[in-house]
């Protein structure tokens, strides 16, 4: 990229006052993602969730940055008045990288997924990123071509992505091939089994593991020696007292994806209403441990974010 090309692409950016200075100070930064605002769970509870997770990055000495798009702008960190605003907006476009710059052009409300938050976060400088699960290939796919966007940008945006794990409803173990297809390292934290986002095991084995944010690091630091290099995941399971365990989950992930294709949901819909119906079916414990693991995740990734400093 020219540097003409990145100074205009970088005017696109409104950092917070808070995201600002740590850039100014050399702080650590983690980036995330703003779909859990906008359609992860109703208002209130989305902006609280969305202020603990920012305060638990803080209780590790590394400043959040909530990524959103707004007025036509990429916001980098979002002050209260501006989490709120997003919170309370009606028809907010979930944006994936096909979506990011139609939302900009149009002014429109956008909450990043994953690849868009990627995206956002190596625009602007940062390197590490938390989030709940990644999307991936869908239990089907060989028939519906249904791969998720999170996939291709690992492979080409160097950002480092802490989660746990690829949603369970998706195919883990093609997932998983597709992530080395591609070329990016999966390192499992502190086990040697990949997490399945609500439950700590998947009954895979991890490609890596590692067991400290300083092994990490490291890693991160080698990797960015190499030109043209992708992202990196961590899995990082939930823990333990919040997981609900594999074999219920499956139960609940085979009945809502049954109820899904009985009701001739697909594509982009397909996630948010299995979501949606494992939330009732699981009586709201699966919203509970999401929250879990997502700040589980955001205090890793501080601590991952204070080794690259």
């Amino acid at each position: 990229m020219h540097s003409t090309e990145a100074t205009e692409l970088k005017q696109l950016i409104v950092q917070s006052d808070e995201v600002r200075d740590a850039f100014a100070a050399g702080k650590p930064i983690v980036a995330l993602e703003s779909t859990i605002i906008t359609h992860g769970m109703p208002f209130p509870r989305n902006v609280e969730t969305a202020r603990q997770v920012e305060a638990d990055i803080r209780s590790e000495g590394a400043v959040p940055a909530t990524i959103a798009l707004m007025d036509g702008k990429v916001h980098v960190g979002l002050s209260d008045a501006d989490l709120d605003r997003l919170a309370r907006a009606e028809n907010v476009m979930k944006c994936s990288r096909a979506d990011l710059t139609f939302a900009l052009a149009t002014g429109a409300y956008g909450a990043t997924t994953v690849a868009a938050t990627m995206m956002a976060a190596h625009l602007a400088g940062i390197h590490v990123f938390a989030t709940g699960g990644i999307g991936g290939v869908h239990k089907g796919a060989e028939e519906s071509f249904d791969v998720s966007a999170d996939l291709e940008e690992l492979a080409r945006t160097p950002v480092c992505v802490v989660c746990a794990g690829a949603k369970a409803l998706l195919d883990l173990p093609k997932t998983l091939e597709v992530l080395e297809t591609k070329g990016v390292p999966v390192i499992s934290f502190a086990t040697t089994e990949l997490p399945a986002f609500w439950s700590r095991e998947s009954g895979l084995d991890a490609p890596y593991s590692l067991d400290t944010p300083a092994e990490i690091g490291a890693l991160l630091k080698m990797r960015a020696n190499f030109p043209d290099h992708g992202g990196v995941l961590i899995a990082n399971p939930v823990p333990e007292e919040h997981e609900i365990p594999r074999e219920e989950m499956a139960g609940h992930i085979d009945a809502a994806i049954r109820k899904a294709g009985s009701e001739g949901i697909r594509g982009k819909d397909v996630t948010p209403y299995v979501l949606g119906a494992i939330l009732e079916l699981t009586d709201g414990r699966s919203l509970d441990t999401n929250i879990a693991l997502v700040r589980n995740n955001a205090r890793l990734a501080a601590r991952i974010a204070s080794e690259l400093t």
